[in-house]
């Protein structure tokens, strides 16, 4: 949670925002100047509530209302979007004796930061959503921890239907990181070596960890997860533009079959000035970039070293030195060249 503002009504709500902002001193704390006391510590308001809970709840990633949620519902309805973007909503009633998430409780957090509240305040949470009653696996939450993206999230629905349902559900992982799932699986889950068994397993749906893309009918029923595994090496000239180098990667990808999600980060060698074209790019992908010292990168063995990179650059390889120094693990997509001045090459991190 980055910006997480606490909205009281009362005063019994004041003095309740007060204590939460002892437990949680970077929230902000607001309520109508008529209860003010010119406390410092909270951010007195003129404006309606009305007018006021819309501001908060369209600049926080959380707001924590502390009224009812009959109320919260009849003033934030007209603004709700969808669960991809709006806030986490809680509501605590005015003896906090519950802790209630009511909006973006899987994707905004408010399932967890309802329990953390609870927590702390000596309260029940309350919590409504399928998953989390049933104590089963999450669908869109999956791998979340980890900065996992999800491929199509136009099959969540269905997926987590058929997860809360109990009907039985594959999984399938080949990237990524393994301990996704820190508890025993819920029974109607159940994990596959390869694609093969996945598809034949009569599963109703399908949770599938993986860098690498296909073509496959079992997508319709599938969640695919994109765990951050690909580190591409990229060898190139001052000039080279953004349009030449995300032409070359997504040139990669597809030869490779890999998916341009999962993209952990690039890496060139350390020049006197960053390559603006390189920089653009992880801009727009909002990709890290990393440089490596010509010192370091001539210490690693590469399948295809150059006698020309050597001259200019002072090492025999960049694309292919950068991508196996920083992943430190396998060379997926040895050097591939584009004219004139772009080399790719890509690793997998070992988890």
């Amino acid at each position: 949670m980055e910006r997480i503002s606490v909205l009281a009504i009362t005063k019994n709500g004041v003095e309740m925002g007060l204590s939460l902002k002892n437990l949680f001193p970077d929230w902000q704390i607001f309520a109508p100047s008529k209860f003010s006391d010119k406390n410092e510590m909270i951010n007195w308001y003129d404006d309606s509530t009305s007018i006021k809970i819309v501001d908060l709840f369209q600049s926080n990633d959380a707001l924590i209302c502390l009224f009812s949620l009959g109320a919260v519902i009849r003033l934030l309805a007209p603004h709700i979007k969808d669960k991809k973007t709006d806030p986490a909503v809680i509501v605590i009633d005015d003896k906090a004796q519950f802790v209630i998430s009511v909006l973006s409780g899987h994707l905004g957090g408010a399932n967890e930061l309802s329990n953390n509240i609870a927590e702390k305040i000596n309260a029940t949470p309350v919590i409504t959503t399928a998953a989390d009653v049933n104590k089963t696996i999450p669908v869109d939450l999956v791998g979340k921890e980890f900065g996992w993206k999800i491929d199509d999230d136009t099959t969540v629905t269905k997926v987590s239907a058929f997860m809360v349902n109990k009907e039985k559900i594959g999984v399938f992982q080949d990237a990524g990181e393994k301990d996704w799932w820190k508890k025993e699986l819920p029974g109607n889950v159940s994990k596959y070596e390869n694609l093969g068994g996945l598809k034949n397993s009569n599963s109703k749906g399908f949770l599938i960890i993986s860098d690498q893309t296909f073509n496959d009918e079992i997508l319709e029923n599938a969640v695919v997860y994109r765990p951050q595994t690909l580190v591409v090496g990229v060898g190139l000239h001052w000039d080279t533009s953004k349009d030449t180098i995300k032409n070359g990667l997504e040139s990669s990808l597809q030869k490779f079959n890999l998916s341009g999600k999962s993209v952990a980060k690039f890496v060139s060698i350390k020049k006197e000035k960053d390559v603006e074209g390189l920089i653009e790019l992880g801009k727009e992908m909002n990709v890290p970039i990393e440089y490596i010292d010509r010192e370091e990168l001539a210490t690693i063995t590469t399948p295809n070293p150059s006698k020309t990179v050597q001259a200019f650059e002072g090492t025999s390889s960049v694309s292919e030195a950068a991508a196996l120094k920083s992943s430190n693990g396998e060379l997926i997509v040895e050097k591939q060249k584009f004219p004139p001045n772009l080399t790719i090459a890509i690793a997998r991190i070992q988890n």
